[in-house]
């Protein structure tokens, strides 16, 4: 996720293929119907998918969308009322809604990733109702201000702070695959050199194809 919304230059996720929204320069923040659609398949992608939830939001009129939009931007730095002021839309729940607010206001709103939430106390089980974000939103806050008065240049945000937990959470994820996949190659050269068998060939093969399986699971 880049650091703002200029709905037309901020992204919603870490990663390069993530949406961007837009809004016009001087004008009253709002996103396009077409835009939250294509934020909710950018987010269904990450998470769980869940088909109803594109079609709730593809069932929103161009008009909705763009009001309810409107009136979230206006009412911040109020988060309760910019997330209820989204969440009237079909489809668009307060992680969604913390998408759409965390472009436009990265200096205020974090998203509700997973993998941010996990990285901290009492937000477990994850739960994705708006006092969930609200707490999520108060800690990213406050870690954002602690780390600002270290680091004055770097100009520390909520949403600058989930990216990076969303990083460590990622990398460890990575790690663990990492060292998985090295294992099962390990294993596999070693059983490959085995000449005891009286069927070498067929040993390899049972022993390969056992291999190419637990690859696929660990995503080597």
């Amino acid at each position: 996720m880049d650091a703002g919304l200029n709905v037309a230059g901020c992204s919603f996720s870490p990663c390069k293929d993530s949406p961007t929204q837009r809004y016009q320069q001087g004008s009253e923040k709002s996103i396009k119907h077409e835009e939250l659609a294509k934020l909710m398949k950018w987010k269904l992608l990450r998470g769980k998918f869940r088909p109803r939830l594109q079609q709730l939001v593809e069932g929103n009129s161009a008009e909705s969308v763009e009001t309810a939009s409107k009136r979230a931007f206006k009412v911040l730095p109020n988060l309760r009322l910019a997330v209820e002021a989204l969440t009237v839309l079909k489809g668009v729940g307060p992680a969604t809604a913390s998408a759409v607010l965390a472009a436009g206001a990265p200096h205020l709103a974090p998203f509700m990733a997973d993998e941010s939430m996990l990285a901290l106390p009492g937000l477990q089980p994850l739960s994705y109702t708006l006092p969930a974000f609200l707490d999520f939103a108060k800690q990213m806050s406050d870690i954002a201000n602690s780390l600002q008065k270290q680091d004055i240049d770097f100009g520390w945000t909520p949403h600058k702070v989930e990216l990076v937990l969303w990083t460590v959470e990622m990398a460890k994820k990575m790690e663990e695959d990492d060292i998985l996949c090295l294992l099962n190659s390990d294993t596999t050269n070693t059983n490959t050199l085995d000449s005891e068998s009286p069927h070498p060939a067929k040993k390899r093969k049972s022993q390969n194809d056992s291999n190419l399986a637990s690859k696929k699971k660990t995503k080597c």
